[in-house]
């Protein structure tokens, strides 16, 4: 008969087999190709965890990537693209992920994600950052800091039906589309970033923002081959406007876009979403994902305009002792006067500025 401690020790090796102990290491070029079959099969997964984003991050913005793998039975369980940046005008933190929308850790379960938590937490000391930040669809963690009602994320639903993705607009916006249609304004896919840069390099200093560098576009497309293109919309053969999207999944997401002065009078800008959301449903992608927005801004008022309503993003803080979190938002007063300069900069001078404040901001 077996005895009390034996019952103990055979559970106890059940228990061993059921849940193997969890490793947590960095990430290697190695891990690539399985990292992102984790990413694609994860709940959560989105196309901001892949991992081509770790070398562009490192090459184009002279990052650290502190990207974590958590393994168990010697296979990935659970992943966190995490980086380091560090800026004098915009603080020093641990980011998941910069310039994205999403990328807060994914985990097989409960036990993963503890984990790659507390992995996180000990980079936050050892770095010196002053915060860790998950970009979290869904705050999780009671005991972090969370912020809402700063960031929307616009998506829904469309077919392969062109009419009735048409009809799915508003009325107003609409006929904006159906009028640019009648004009001389054509659409072409691309995946040279010249055209691309152009517009969007005016449109952005309009904004008062900084420029990312023209080689990010390039070194997007390389890194996400034809999961990323480029729209753009022609007039009389001059590009007036021009979007970056990303696909994954049945998800088609228009990224980086932007407009010259001529494309809001003719419609450009509203034609180069629709040529998007075209091109996309007629290869059958099924979600159009206008991205992100902050409150309170133009951008968030075009994508309601089209019919599109905001789904909140919760994002998640732990602060080192002491620190504090820095109000990295156009609408920050402490920035104002740098944004109004901004706008008046000859464009070949904010594009040469901009690629050495950007790394820090995003």
């Amino acid at each position: 008969m077996a005895t009390a401690v034996g019952r103990a020790e055979t559970a106890a090796a059940r228990d061993q087999t059921q849940h193997p102990p969890i490793t947590v290491r960095p990430m290697t070029d190695g891990d690539a190709a399985n990292w992102d079959k984790f990413v694609r099969a994860a709940d959560g997964g989105t196309f901001f965890h892949l991992a081509g984003w770790r070398q562009v991050f490192a090459e184009i913005f002279r990052l650290t990537p502190r990207y974590l793998v958590a393994e168990r039975d010697g296979k990935i369980a659970g992943i966190l693209p995490l980086v380091h940046q560090r800026s004098w005008l915009f603080g020093n933190a641990l980011i998941s992920a910069p310039f994205c929308v999403e990328g807060g850790p994914l985990a097989a379960d409960l036990e993963v994600r503890d984990a790659l938590d507390a992995a996180a937490l000990e980079l936050l000391q050892e770095t010196g950052a002053d915060y860790l930040e998950f970009r979290s669809r869904t705050a999780s963690r009671p005991e972090w800091q969370t912020r809402r009602g700063l960031y929307a994320d616009f998506s829904k639903p469309i077919t392969g039906d062109e009419k009735q993705n048409l009809l799915a607009i508003p009325r107003k916006q609409r006929a904006v589309v159906r009028k640019a249609l009648e004009g001389t304004l054509s659409g072409a896919v691309e995946r040279n970033p010249d055209n691309l840069f152009r517009v969007y390099s005016e449109s952005v200093r309009n904004l008062g923002t900084p420029v990312f560098p023209k080689r990010y576009f390039a070194a997007l497309i390389g890194a996400f081959g034809s999961d990323c293109d480029i729209v753009t919309i022609m007039d009389r053969g001059q590009p007036v406007a021009a979007v970056m999207n990303f696909y994954f999944r049945d998800r088609v997401m228009p990224y980086y876009g932007g407009g010259t002065a001529a494309a809001r009078k003719n419609g450009a800008n509203d034609l180069l979403y629709w040529e998007v959301m075209r091109q996309a449903a007629a290869r059958g992608y099924r979600q159009f994902d206008f991205g992100r927005s902050k409150a309170n801004t133009g951008a968030f008022a075009f994508k309601k305009n089209w019919g599109f309503e905001p789904s909140w993003l919760e994002y998640e803080y732990r602060t080192r002792t002491g620190a504090s979190l820095p109000e990295k938002n156009p609408l920050n007063p402490k920035y104002s006067l740098l944004i109004a300069a901004w706008r008046r900069l000859p464009l070949p001078v904010a594009n040469m500025l901009g690629p050495l404040l950007i790394r820090g901001l995003g």
